[in-house]
């Protein structure tokens, strides 16, 4: 799945450790998710969208509304 994550991070000028912070979570989780090695659970999802103000939508793209090339 991919998503917004690492630009909407990098417009606030946080590093993936203060988002991690943010979200109670690990740097770790925070790389994975921003790489797309790790689909974040439902709730998690909810947080991220509710610290960054915008739908889940607005941020992860489903797998089946990407493009293929």
């Amino acid at each position: 799945m991919t998503n917004r994550l690492r630009v909407l991070r990098a417009e606030r000028g946080w590093s993936q450790g203060d988002l991690a912070d943010r979200l109670e979570v690990s740097r770790q989780s925070v790389n994975a998710i921003e790489t797309g090695r790790y689909d974040p659970s439902l709730p998690l999802a909810f947080r991220i969208a509710e610290l960054f103000e915008r739908a889940i939508e607005e941020i992860f793209v489903s797998p089946s509304k990407e493009v293929q090339p």
